[in-house]
């Protein structure tokens, strides 16, 4: 079979959550013999080139310079150089099927070049971006959520001038918001066209209800964990019981950014005594260096430390020597692959009670959950773990078997091929 994938960025270059989604599901498929093909824009002017040891797996980088915000966000309803990169891998590839893993900063003039050659296309949902322009339902000037598009769009107006820096001239927000309906419509249609859409939890699938799109064709598909018996057997190798009279071991893995609530863990955590939890922050740094500069500077509890962004190999080994894994997020997760690869090494989560989070975390069976924010709450949580042994125990064992990412890509290639 003939598969083509679009993303909006790619490996190595990016490697968040959709972009390694990306490369992890097109390495399984083309493992299995299928021939498959990557379409991203990078800067530059560069060609496709082999992205795996068989030759399978070849990605179509489609030079587009270096763009900004609004460059990127303008994007969406142009042509140009992408269209013709596209077209040009279209033809090269000649894929039975097409799956759009995110279309920001591409034209959707990739999409009526999909249809015009007859083709079917799938559509996965990583964030919310089909109905929100900045993909997280979170404003842009202050920083709130947000149900998605208000009937004129004056409020993703007010939001395109924040993003584009020009936060203090809200007044213009009714001028923009044709601008923002006009994306609204288009995207709906790209939507309401795809063969299958796909979306990781049921409040992802509500979200987009919410918004107005049409969710009959919308299936709930978990993504699974990119993880073999050889890296689960090392997390488990890294599991040793806390002795008695030492801290909890309590982590955090992720994104530095506010709406990850980073800080709000941090500050939990200073209201423990010493001898009761320890706290390891694994991320980046870079991304927001004013908030992960302004974390450290608020972490002077004596257990808290950074030991900085974790590689695929270095995860599981640091999944296993915790206790538990927190989620302190504020915003709406789509999936949370990281809590679910720490219920594949056996650890249990505390998270927020926000969106998708009371799906993926049984409350009291295989987790906790507290209110979004709640510094006292969650501080609550992390003292009764540290004194409650045996309470830890039984949220391990309530742990349910994770799928794995080889299961959904076998999944989504019996998709592909009741589509062609």
């Amino acid at each position: 079979m003939r598969i083509l994938h679009v993303v909006h960025q790619y490996p190595p270059q990016h490697v968040g959550g959709t972009e390694v989604y990306t490369r992890a599901v097109a390495g399984y498929q083309a493992a299995a013999g299928h021939a498959v093909a990557v379409f991203c824009p990078e800067p530059g002017d560069v060609r496709p080139t082999p992205d795996d040891e068989t030759g399978r797996l070849v990605v179509h980088r489609a030079g587009d310079g270096a763009r900004g915000r609004t460059a990127v966000f303008l994007s969406t309803f142009g042509g140009g150089r992408l269209a013709g990169s596209f077209a040009a891998a279209l033809a090269e590839t000649q894929p039975d099927v097409v799956h759009l893993q995110h279309l920001m900063g591409l034209p959707l003039a990739l999409v009526e070049q999909i249809k015009a050659a007859g083709l079917p296309y799938v559509i996965s949902l990583h964030d919310y971006w089909y109905g929100c322009a900045n993909a997280q339902l979170l404003t842009n000037d202050d920083g709130r959520l947000c149900r998605g598009p208000d009937a004129g769009h004056v409020n993703c107006g007010r939001c395109a001038l924040a993003r584009a820096g020009l936060g203090g001239l809200t007044a213009l927000a009714p001028a923009v918001a044709p601008l923002m309906a006009r994306r609204g419509r288009a995207l709906r249609q790209v939507f309401a066209g795809a063969a299958a859409v796909l979306a990781s939890t049921g409040f992802v699938r509500r979200a987009y209800a919410g918004m107005g799109f049409p969710t009959e064709r919308v299936h709930i598909w978990p993504l699974g964990i990119d993880a073999g018996a050889d890296e689960l057997a090392a997390a488990r190798a890294a599991q040793t019981a806390r002795p008695a009279g030492e801290p909890l071991r309590a982590g955090y893995i992720g994104g530095l950014s506010p709406q990850k609530g980073v800080h709000h863990l941090v500050a939990a955590v200073q209201r423990l005594p010493a001898e009761a939890a320890a706290l390891s922050i694994y991320g980046d740094a870079s991304a927001f260096p004013d908030y992960a500069a302004g974390l450290r500077a608020a972490a002077t509890h004596p257990g808290i430390r950074f030991p900085g962004r974790l590689s695929r190999a270095a995860l599981w080994p640091a999944l296993g020597g915790l206790d538990v894994l927190v989620v302190p997020t504020l915003w709406y997760e789509t999936y949370s692959l990281i809590a679910h690869e720490a219920f594949a090494a056996g650890v249990p989560v505390v998270a927020s009670r926000i969106g998708v989070m009371a799906e993926v975390v049984r409350d009291g069976v295989d987790g906790l959950l507290f209110p979004p924010a709640d510094e006292a709450a969650l501080a609550d949580i992390l003292l009764a773990l540290a004194e409650q042994p045996e309470r830890l125990a039984a949220l391990r064992a309530g742990i349910r078997p994770v799928p794995t990412l080889a299961d959904h890509s076998r999944r989504l290639l019996g998709l592909y091929e009741s589509l062609s």
